[in-house]
């Protein structure tokens, strides 16, 4: 069920940005719709993809972007503080 999820936002990532595209080619960039279009497109996968990033944060996918923690001294200076 989860696989089909995540396969579903990546299509909804990319299929607006296909959009955007084929309104490129097309050469309706210029006009007021295609403009709107390209901003109403552009949210839509940016909100499929934040979808995607958070599927696969869950999946441990994204763990390399994680920092290590430094253990620290017994003089942090916290202890020093008070």
């Amino acid at each position: 069920m989860r696989a089909a999820t995540f396969l579903m936002a990546i299509v909804f990532f990319l299929a607006p940005l296909a959009g955007i595209a084929w309104i490129f080619v097309a050469g309706s960039i210029t006009t007021v719709d295609g403009l709107f279009m390209s901003l109403i497109l552009l949210s839509l996968s940016g909100i499929s993809f934040l979808n995607v990033l958070w599927e696969m944060k869950d999946r441990g996918l994204l763990n390399f972007l994680h920092r290590d923690k430094v253990v620290g001294d017994k003089d942090s200076p916290a202890r020093k503080a008070s």
